[in-house]
């Protein structure tokens, strides 16, 4: 019974930490903005998140050191947040990011067809990027917008009551 059964034993190596991201004053000003609003810099976390997100395309490691080093927090307190909202993303996305709603009326109204068909049409799986950099394709928890189901979010944009034929219009038109 008092037998170890795994010693962990420290790196034998050095870990590697990224240094902090580095921005502009003019986002350093907007992030002082937001600082400003908020008695507990913590209570900040969300907006700050989506800033360094727009300016990095994404939450990367030296954007997360940045962020905790600013909200005086551990790393891990603003991966928990990051990796809790499907808004945030953590890994590099298409410059248009489709989010398929699969909860239950989109379900039973036909996101699995929407999400299929967006998968056939741009060549890729739940989860992947086109390998031009411009589509991502995700399936998300309720969007909200269950009485015009089946929906994505497209970056921003919500587009409902979807067909194959709305999203051959939608995709088709972008830029």
């Amino acid at each position: 019974m008092g037998e170890v059964l795994v010693k962990i034993q420290p790196p034998d190596h050095p870990v590697h930490m990224p240094g902090p991201a580095t921005f502009s004053a003019e986002v350093e000003s907007e992030i002082d903005r937001h600082l400003a609003k908020y008695p507990v810099k913590r209570s900040a976390i969300l907006p700050l998140m989506f800033i360094v997100q727009r300016e990095r395309g994404y939450l990367d490691p030296p954007g997360v050191q940045y962020l905790a080093n600013r909200l005086q927090l551990r790393v891990t307190d603003i991966w928990e947040v990051a990796t809790f909202y499907s808004m945030i993303q953590t890994k590099p996305i298409g410059k248009y990011h489709i989010q398929v709603c699969k909860t239950l009326s989109c379900k039973l109204l036909g996101a699995g067809k929407i999400t299929k068909y967006c998968s056939d049409k741009l060549g890729i799986k739940v989860g992947e990027t086109t390998t031009d950099g411009r589509f991502s394709l995700s399936e998300v928890e309720c969007l909200g917008s269950c009485g015009t189901a089946p929906m994505f979010q497209l970056n921003f944009d919500y587009h409902e009551n979807l067909t194959g034929e709305k999203v051959d219009q939608i995709l088709d038109r972008l830029p």
